[in-house]
């Protein structure tokens, strides 16, 4: 005698098209949206949010001493290389921005400052440069302390959420 075959009730599956009676089909992402997700974000180190912002403004010095010699395009330029160093530096390097940029400014300021005649007159230049450019160092660093401690903020509320989920939180 055979044993009876087995009555276990075979799996079904759903056509793919098939979606659940309550299913509503949502539209794509909004065009701004699509749009800044194309931007690029890198995540640097601190180390590299360093190197990077060191080298974007050594080439912008180099570029204004060859085109305007004055330290006006340099000195607005700066602002930018702040708020990109500010942005994508890691979060958990996110202090280091704001400590790293005076020291690309000053190494910007190497080909791009004043050249007296040897290096007690590219000294007096460069100390000059900096005495002078002052108010851009001052704003491009408080620019990237301001995306820095507003990236913080939104960091620890993150956590705070994951860490209590239903809490209204910050």
């Amino acid at each position: 005698m055979r044993p009876a075959p087995a009555t276990r009730p075979v799996a079904q599956r759903r056509p793919v098209s098939a979606r659940p009676a309550g299913a509503v089909r949502r539209p794509g992402p909004a065009p701004v949206a699509a749009q800044a997700r194309r931007f690029p974000n890198p995540r640097l180190t601190g180390l590299g949010s360093g190197l990077f912002c060191g080298a974007a403004m050594l080439l912008l010095g180099f570029i204004d001493a060859a085109v305007s010699g004055s330290l006006g395009l340099y000195s607005v330029a700066f602002l930018p290389v702040c708020a990109l160093t500010a942005l994508w530096v890691r979060e958990g390097d996110l202090l280091t921005a704001p400590v790293v940029l005076p020291n690309a400014f000053a190494l910007g300021l190497l080909p791009a400052a004043d050249h007296g005649g040897g290096f007690g007159g590219h000294l007096m230049g460069l100390v000059t440069a900096l005495a002078t450019e002052a108010g851009w160092l001052y704003g491009g660093t408080l620019l990237a302390g301001v995306v820095v401690l507003v990236r913080r903020v939104r960091l620890v509320a993150r956590r705070n959420a994951a860490r209590h989920p239903g809490h209204p939180g910050v």
